[in-house]
Parts: C-alpha cells; sequence; structure tokens
C-alpha cells in the first residue's frame, strides 16, 4: 500500500505538469500552422492610385475597406494572395472571418503649408505712401 502512495505521490505532479502544458502546445502548433496575414500598399501611379496587394489569408471572400475610398468584395484564390491594380491610394482594411488586417504602407497627400503673416506692419508698395492698416 506504501508504494501505491508514493507512485501516486510522484505522478501527480507529473500529470499537472502535462495538463497544463498541453494547452500551450496546442496554442502554439494553432498558431504556427496558419501564416498571419498581410496586405501593403505600394506602386503609386501617375494618376495617384496605388497597388495593393496581401497574402497568407483563406482561399475565399473577404471584405475590404476603407473610410475614405471605395472598397467591397473581394475573391482571395487558392494561394491565399491577391492583388489589386489602380485602386485609390487610402488605408485600407480586409476583413475575413471576424479577422482584421490592416493594410501597410499608405502614404496620406501632403498638405501645403500656409504661409504665416507677421505681427509687423507691411511696408509701403510706393516711398511716400503710409502703408494701409
Amino acid at each position: 500500500m506504501t508504494n501505491r502512495r508514493t507512485r501516486l505521490s510522484l505522478a501527480a505532479p507529473l500529470l499537472a505538469g502535462a495538463l497544463l502544458a498541453a494547452p500551450a502546445a496546442l496554442t502554439w502548433s494553432a498558431a504556427s500552422a496558419a501564416p498571419a496575414a498581410t496586405c501593403s500598399i505600394s506602386g503609386v501611379f501617375p494618376n495617384g492610385k496605388v497597388h495593393l496587394s496581401g497574402g497568407g489569408f483563406t482561399p475565399g471572400s473577404a471584405f475590404l475597406s476603407s473610410p475614405t475610398a471605395a472598397g467591397g468584395q473581394i475573391t482571395i484564390p487558392a494561394n491565399g494572395g491577391f492583388t489589386l491594380t489602380d485602386v485609390e491610394n487610402a488605408q485600407y482594411t480586409v476583413t475575413q472571418a471576424n479577422e482584421h488586417t490592416q493594410c501597410s504602407g499608405f502614404k496620406g497627400a501632403a498638405t501645403p503649408s500656409t504661409p504665416t503673416t507677421p505681427d509687423t506692419p507691411s511696408k509701403p508698395d510706393t516711398p511716400g505712401k503710409p502703408a494701409m492698416p
């Protein structure tokens, strides 16, 4: 009877450790099984439109959205990648099975800086005439 208790007291921590490690191992294997989806914007064309491409998606349908440009349903082929050319230069997100992938590489249009006016009065255009207030 003593041997059985000794075996159980030694086996219990080993079994508990195995049970604790199992979920972590499953999570790690699931994460390594599916590559992370990516999406990027590149190649600004002379007309201001861009080249949008992605990879690592599940084949099937996905939804392309943007806060400032048109989006819509896209089809992901068997290789898990897609390419869209001549789309608006905007921030895009690809949504598939409730997973949202932000597209990187967006470069917003540069806004021209507005000139500042000095606080000192301007010089008159013609000598001898006072500056207009």
